[in-house]
């Protein structure tokens, strides 16, 4: 279908650039509305979890008759949830927009889904992965973009901004989205999506909320809890008729091997991307850092973003010439650089947006070959709901890796100090090698040459 491809690129832009929102207005929500920082941390992880839940239901339903009613729904609710966000109500309401937003999150694979039906192979590849890719450059543009419009005019303006975004989403989807074929009803395991969502819920506040740790047994009891309800989870899966997820699918070799990579790389990826973040705005009489405000902190990321977008236009010939597994394990080889480029000159602003930039082109690959590999040999009716997976993976991957990194800054805090030692960013950078290593060691154990 003509011009399909583009709008479904630009509707997953626009929900990760609603879905980055949150992220770069935290101490903003904390200082204007009068509530701890942890709490409007909540913000984001409330987003989060939203997302990571809905993934595997809207990919079910993506399996079924109603893939674009379930699309347009979904985005409908988002821009309900950004309405709620841009009108001065009180904090609570803001969660609930804000989680209404983080379903927007669990459309990117029903998107992958539509252009994997009704557009020719090639074309199709090409979508997927910039559609995929979509996340990164969509972090690249929220982070300024927020911080600057919530710099000059404020918090709910920046808000605002973001429903906007949405409704302009809902609109370009209902006019490009093909009808649907026929095909089986799909049904939804209820009980198999309340356990995934304990489970999720308590793993990313274990991960993203350190404070529960500070408190007697909090931390291993939610953790323990989460534990058990995934476990609960898998054992229901494997027993259900109807299974949110087909977990013996999500077993098979190529499957569980594209899953492990963007684990191990989504904790590696988004660890050297938050040490970098923090490490420019480090005020310079730290002895280190640059000291950046933070829209020119957000304009720091431009280059990620741009390398990223690069990445992923480049992915279909590289993988072309030298296999979708070699490409992704490319890709990490250039994750690794910008951690090693960093550790090694961390006091260079240039070299610090260089390591930026090349961390950019790396994540904007890897998200781009990503669904061409965990795709690898998958029935085409079950695109929707394994590319869901996948991207729960990512999130949790990237929640663990921002945790991972806060947790390495504050070991390299000296007692009564509120700024981590230079020292323990270099340490916590190297930390990246080993885990993009078992990435791609994760995608190089499969026997077969993926070059479809």
């Amino acid at each position: 279908m003509r011009g399909l491809g583009p709008a479904l690129v630009t509707v997953a832009f626009l929900g990760a650039v609603i879905g980055g929102v949150g992220a770069p207005l935290i101490t903003s929500v904390a200082l204007d509305l009068d509530v701890p920082l942890e709490s409007a941390q909540w913000t984001l992880t409330i987003t989060l979890f939203a997302g990571a839940v809905s993934a595997p239901v809207l990919g079910r339903l993506g399996t079924g008759p109603h893939r674009r009613a379930a699309i347009l729904i979904t985005l409908a609710l988002v821009a309900g949830g950004g309405l709620l966000t841009a009108i001065p109500l009180p904090f609570g309401m803001l969660l609930i927009g804000r989680a209404l937003q983080g379903l927007g999150l669990g459309t990117i694979a029903l998107l992958m889904s539509v252009a994997r039906d009704h557009l020719p192979a090639d074309r199709a590849h090409v979508t997927i992965g910039t559609v995929s890719v979509a996340g990164t450059v969509g972090i690249g543009v929220a982070y300024p973009l927020m911080g600057l419009i919530d710099q000059v005019v404020g918090l709910r303006a920046a808000y605002t901004v973001g429903f906007l975004l949405s409704a302009a989403a809902v609109l370009l989807a209902w006019r490009v989205l093909p009808a649907d074929q026929p095909r089986p009803s799909a049904r939804i395991d209820v009980p198999g999506a309340i356990l995934l969502g304990i489970g999720i819920l308590g793993v990313l506040v274990a991960v993203a909320q350190p404070s529960v740790w500070d408190l007697p047994w909090a931390g291993a009891t939610i953790l323990v809890v989460a534990v058990l309800a995934l476990s609960a989870w898998v054992w229901l899966e494997l027993r259900v008729p109807a299974a949110l997820v087909d977990l013996r699918l999500l077993a098979a070799g190529g499957v569980l091997r594209a899953n492990v990579a963007m684990l191990t790389a989504g904790i590696g990826m988004y660890l050297l991307f938050s040490l970098l973040t923090r490490y420019v705005q480090t005020p310079a009489d730290a002895g280190y850092g640059f000291g950046l405000p933070e829209v020119l902190a957000g304009a720091a990321l431009i280059p990620f973003s741009v390398l990223g977008f690069i990445a992923g236009r480049l992915t279909n010939w590289l993988s072309g010439l030298v296999s979708a597994r070699w490409t992704f394990v490319i890709y990490t080889a250039c994750v690794i650089t910008a951690a090693v480029l960093f550790a090694v000159v961390p006091d260079s602003l240039l070299t610090t947006l260089g390591s930026m930039a090349i961390l950019g082109f790396g994540v904007g690959g890897a998200s781009a070959i990503m669904p061409r590999l965990v795709l690898d040999g998958v029935p085409q009716h079950e695109t929707s709901s394994v590319l869901s997976i996948n991207q729960i993976v990512r999130t949790v991957g990237f929640s663990i890796g921002s945790a991972v990194a806060g947790f390495l800054l504050a070991t390299a805090t000296p007692n009564g100090e509120v700024l981590p030692q230079e020292q323990g960013y270099t340490d916590a950078a190297l930390w990246v090698i080993p885990l993009l290593a078992l990435s791609s060691c994760a995608i190089l154990a499969g026997g077969r040459r993926a070059r479809h």
